[in-house]
């Protein structure tokens, strides 16, 4: 989280955009940035589960970061001049690379509002623009916008342990229809190095033939401790 900020601070400066694939050391909760969760989680559940929890930047519902993968995009807001035309610039990123890797995945069509911050997972049903395999969502995506970059995170789902979020809340709700998984649709666990050149292609392929690696110098880390300490501070994870 503190690299995804610390990338959305510089591409408001450098113009640059990075597209990030990255995944979890132990099972860990991202709440949205405006949802509330005080008072509604059980925190000591959590702890005894070994799962950690953290505040995004962006917004969106809970996700359980454990057996998917993570993107992040950080760019300057000339990527996409609206919100909706940066979502559909990033999908067109998403869905080659999924495809790629052998699952049809598709574009979600309108069927309502975006959902507002609720205790709701967030792959309880698609909305406009997610990816979804079946009708079922397979990404699910959320961006933030200040007045010069922006910064979409989203999730892959390799299998599906988003049903089990409303079984941490204090008062546990019914489990949401199972979501799409990559797992399902290829029969088997994609290697991390496939999905990284999966995505490396797409991006190359649709966007730049220069694309580089990342490379995370000393100015960058430097912002990204800076950074470390609000995704570190309970008052801020547990602010609402």
């Amino acid at each position: 989280m503190a690299l995804d900020e610390a990338l959305l601070r510089r591409a408001a400066g450098s113009g640059e955009a990075v597209f990030r694939v990255y995944g979890w050391d132990a099972p860990t909760l991202s709440l949205g940035r405006n949802q509330p969760a005080n008072g509604e989680y059980d925190r000591a559940a959590l702890e005894r589960a070994g799962i950690g929890v953290v505040r995004r930047l962006t917004g969106g519902r809970a996700v359980l970061h454990h057996r998917e993968i993570t993107y992040s995009v950080t760019a300057p807001l000339s990527l996409g001049a609206t919100l909706r035309d940066a979502y559909r610039r990033i999908n067109e990123i998403l869905i080659a690379g999924v495809r790629s890797l052998g699952a049809d995945a598709r574009i979600a069509g309108a069927e309502g509002r975006a959902p507002a911050p609720s205790l709701a997972p967030c792959f309880e049903e698609p909305t406009e623009g997610e990816l979804v395999l079946g009708g079922r969502k397979l990404v699910g995506s959320a961006q933030y916008r200040d007045e010069e970059a922006l910064l979409q995170h989203g999730s892959i789902l390799i299998d599906d342990d988003q049903t089990s979020v409303a079984s941490l809340l204090l008062s546990p709700a019914p489990p949401p229809p199972p979501p799409a998984t990559l797992r399902d649709a290829l029969g088997r666990v994609p290697e991390p190095a496939e999905v990284n050149a999966a995505f490396l292609d797409s991006l190359r392929a649709r966007e730049d033939a220069r694309v580089e690696e990342l490379t995370i110098d000393e100015t960058l880390a430097a912002a990204m401790r800076d950074a470390c300490g609000r995704y570190a501070d309970p008052e801020w994870t547990w602010r609402r």
